[in-house]
């Protein structure tokens, strides 16, 4: 059986062989994700232009900075909008945005942290009603220094603020059918976000064995975390599932705070009880561990070889994942892990051979 569909999400490459891609490819590409100790990346965007999120994460499992793609269909169009660098086919955008913080001043109420994130969210969403595409499917934040305090608040719970201001002012729903999302602590660098959008609206995915983030108890801040376990969407030809930042986390507890292979095996437990639910919901079922695109974030990155030994066990030969050391947004918590996957809608027909 040949499949002619292509899937959003595609291949991981090293910086080089991204650039080593023919100018007709790389004119299909909606935009990047590279990770690397180094700017490298500003090699991508002078080439192409193509929208080109760079995070200061130090790749584990390899020397080389690896640089994400994620792929239009057709004629594509690209463009700015304040500080967002965006390009769309007819169906989705993907954008980026990067804030410093040292452009806004710090107040009683509202530290810089909080207000960068609500104005990036804020020119977000007024470029996604300016341009018709009012669903963010996914989005992507990285905050530096997410553990640390300021203004005697975390930094994480500082963001969580913004976004919700922003969400609030724009009407946006902050309970319910939100988008998926992860936020992650890099080394240094502005607050970065990336983000998918769209035409259709996505379905919201919670976990049955956990509290849905948005209703939190205060214990984790004056405002609950704005996302949603996962998200499926129906394209044109494929529902594309998109996992948010998962880690071990049962009900709003974490488990396990000083074993990293049992915060592992949790996690995917958990990754196993989100496709259960969106497999309820698809077209079709079919998602499954080995079915997904993984990128996984170790906080030290000695315990390395024990959480992919532990991944390789529980997906088995087919795990396709890419490590980076990052801090999560739970000081107890050692890893979180984020996963895509693609598969043919149930009436979009396919070739035999």
């Amino acid at each position: 059986m040949r499949q002619t569909l292509t899937s959003l999400h595609g291949p991981n490459l090293s910086i080089a062989g991204f650039l080593k891609q023919p100018a007709q490819w790389k004119n299909s590409v909606l935009g990047v994700f590279c990770f690397s100790a180094e700017a490298v990346d500003k090699q991508v965007q002078a080439d192409i232009g193509v929208p080109c999120m760079h995070v200061a994460m130090q790749r584990l499992d390899s020397r080389d900075a690896t640089c994400e793609v994620w792929q239009g269909r057709g004629q594509l169009t690209q463009g700015r909008r304040g500080d967002i660098y965006y390009r769309h086919d007819d169906d989705v955008l993907f954008g980026v945005i990067a804030l410093p913080e040292a452009l806004f001043e710090a107040d009683a109420a509202n530290t810089p942290l909080r207000q960068a994130t609500e104005s990036a969210y804020r020119q977000i969403f007024a470029l996604l009603d300016t341009l018709r595409y009012p669903y963010l499917f996914r989005c992507w934040n990285y905050i530096a220094d997410i553990n640390k305090h300021s203004f005697g608040l975390e930094r994480y719970r500082q963001f969580n603020l913004g976004r919700q201001d922003a969400f609030l002012a724009h009407g946006r729903d902050i309970v319910g059918n939100v988008p998926a999302a992860c936020a992650l602590g890099s080394a240094h660098g502005p607050l970065t976000i990336a983000f998918l959008a769209g035409r259709v609206a996505p379905l919201g995915i919670e976990n049955p064995r956990q509290t849905s983030a948005y209703q939190y108890p205060q214990q984790y801040g004056p405002r609950s975390p704005t996302f949603s376990r996962a998200s499926l969407v129906r394209l044109e030809q494929e529902e594309v599932l998109f996992i948010s930042g998962t880690a071990s986390v049962v009900g709003h507890l974490t488990l396990h705070p000083a074993d990293v292979v049992a915060q592992a095996r949790e996690t995917v437990t958990n990754i196993r009880a989100v496709l259960g639910a969106a497999n309820r919901l698809a077209s079709q079922p079919g998602f499954d561990l080995a079915s997904l695109q993984y990128r996984v974030y170790v906080r030290h990155p000695v315990d390395l070889a024990q959480v992919r030994a532990e991944l390789a066990h529980c997906v088995g030969d087919a795990l396709q994942a890419v490590y980076l050391q990052a801090d999560v947004c739970r000081q107890d918590l050692l890893l979180e892990i984020e996963a895509t996957a693609a598969h043919p809608l149930a009436s979009v027909s396919v070739q035999r051979n």
